[in-house]
């Protein structure tokens, strides 16, 4: 099998190929703000799928970005005092569920921590997605992406969400007058209008506390 000769002018157009597509990744990056959560899916308008993602590697290598875990990067928020802070878990989530922006709801013990009800961030923190099932290990968090119904995902983005599933996580029987004193304070006057107008996507017994928080 005869094998291809590459001429000085086919390395050429190589290395400048390669050094397009880098700045190119390089000027998207920087046009973000910081704290933005990206994976090779983010920039494959700009080249193939292995040119964006050796980009990114060699980004990575140089400080330019941080790698989160495989494939998943962020263009890191800096304290003055504190250096690079640690990368926003909605964030991870959205940049997950894909660039064509799939909803995503926090769900479970950290939606609850979202609204101050438990004061621990879980291990393993869950949104509900209308995308795929997808699991990320960042440091010491697992953020996992759970596929749900159209129903569960009705009040996504709204604050009637988060207060549905971290009802949901607590439960019926567990959810007491602290824990209505703490929404009441918790949430605004116009968030409980919110709760009221999206009723109907809450289990009945979550549409009574609904209800309460508004008196």
């Amino acid at each position: 099998m005869s094998q291809k000769v590459y001429t000085f002018c086919d390395i050429g157009e190589v290395i400048i190929m390669t050094q397009s597509i880098d700045s190119k990744v390089v000027s998207r990056i920087y046009g973000m703000k910081r704290g933005w959560v990206f994976t090779t899916t983010h920039f494959l308008d700009l080249g193939s799928r292995t040119a964006v993602a050796k980009t990114l590697e060699r980004l990575a290598d140089s400080g330019t970005i941080r790698r989160l875990a495989r494939g998943l990067y962020d263009y890191p928020e800096k304290h003055p005092v504190l250096g690079e802070l640690p990368a926003n878990y909605e964030r991870i989530a959205q940049a997950l569920a894909g660039r064509d922006s799939l909803k995503i709801q926090p769900s479970g013990a950290y939606a609850a921590n979202l609204l101050g009800l438990t004061d621990q961030v879980p291990a393993r923190i869950i949104f509900l997605t209308d995308g795929g099932n997808k699991t990320v290990q960042v440091k010491n968090q697992r953020i996992v992406l759970k596929r749900t119904t159209p129903k569960n995902m009705a009040a996504t983005g709204d604050v009637s969400g988060l207060v549905i599933q971290a009802l949901r996580y607590l439960g019926k029987d567990h959810v007491d007058d602290k824990t209505i004193g703490i929404l009441k304070k918790r949430l605004t006057g116009i968030d409980k209008c919110r709760l009221m107008r999206d009723l109907r996507y809450a289990p009945a017994w979550i549409g009574s506390i609904f209800r309460q928080l508004q008196e």
